[in-house]
């Protein structure tokens, strides 16, 4: 990324946050009341004071640890049984339907089924996690492994792989980028349902906190707890992408990327391939005499025996 954008993104959110100091600060009650909103001052005095405390450190902390998990487990199974349902009549036939019918329920509303079925917060926190994740992950993987053409499976199998590899080197692989998009999507996903899981049967977490900051009336404190939890959801979000790009370093790079790939499909960091030396030019003669030598099913400069 270049300095020019890096400032752009800069400029952009700082822009922002003039906006909201101006809205809340004038009191603006246009329509949209900001009167009891606080100001950007008052939601960094109190980030600066819990930023020294323990328990700060402690909700985020686990809020972290409940998303890895679930995100994890969720990314595993996801991608397993996308590529069984994608790849096996038999796995589409008796998981497809039951799966189906779950898809359209929010995670969110799973939260009496967990209570009911774990036997501590903690576990049905990352259930539901986990359930978030884990249906973005599944079709994405489906898709793009149904997309993959058949001509690179039919490829290994002329050269006598079976069936483990052509799941390894070639499905999963092929499918990376569709994979990794679903990837995208479910950890957002992922943090709307833990938050909103901490809020209703948490003990500890930013969303427990940020909904007891709520109940007290402690606006800035409910500010404090909406930062951490972009600044969270920020961190997981761009580790996620920047594992797929690493992941899937073959794919020719965009116009305009920052990381040019040579044209022989090269990344940087690879000198590109030295090109074949000229043939040095025939003498006229030579070539006149080859070209009539030469027949059907002969290279130029390949003489063909004539029998008289």
């Amino acid at each position: 990324m270049t300095g020019g954008r890096r400032l752009l993104r800069v400029a952009s959110l700082g822009a922002a946050l003039l906006v909201w100091q101006g809205l809340t600060s004038l009191d603006v009650n246009v329509w949209l009341r900001f009167e009891q909103f606080p100001t950007v001052g008052e939601v960094a005095g109190a980030f600066a004071e819990r930023a020294g405390t323990g328990p700060f450190w402690q909700d985020l902390a686990s809020s972290l640890r409940r998303i890895v998990t679930g995100f994890a487990l969720a990314a595993a199974a996801g991608v397993a049984v996308g590529t069984a349902i994608a790849r096996s009549r038999i796995a589409a036939d008796v998981l497809g339907p039951l799966l189906e019918v779950l898809r359209p329920v929010p995670a969110i509303a799973l939260v009496p089924v967990a209570i009911l079925l774990f036997p501590s917060n903690e576990q049905g926190i990352v259930f539901i996690t986990c359930t978030a994740a884990f249906f973005p992950v599944l079709v994405s993987t489906r898709h793009a492994v149904g997309a993959l053409t058949p001509v690179w499976e039919e490829a290994v199998l002329t050269m006598g792989g079976g069936r483990a590899r052509i799941l390894f080197s070639v499905v999963l692989p092929g499918a990376l980028p569709g994979i990794f998009g679903g990837l995208s999507v479910g950890i957002g996903v992922a943090w709307i349902c833990v938050i909103s899981a901490e809020m209703i049967s948490g003990e500890y977490g930013v969303g427990y906190r940020t909904w007891q900051d709520y109940t007290v009336i402690d606006y800035p404190g409910v500010f404090v707890g909406m930062v951490a939890i972009g600044a969270l959801g920020w961190l997981t979000s761009t580790a996620v992408e920047r594992a797929g790009r690493r992941l899937t370093r073959w794919l020719p790079a965009r116009e305009g990327a920052g990381t040019a790939r040579t044209r022989t499909g090269r990344g940087p960091g690879r000198s590109p391939r030295a090109p074949l030396p000229a043939a040095a030019p025939a003498p006229a003669g030579a070539a006149g005499a080859a070209d009539a030598r030469s027949g059907p099913g002969t290279f130029p400069g390949q003489t063909r025996e004539v029998t008289p």
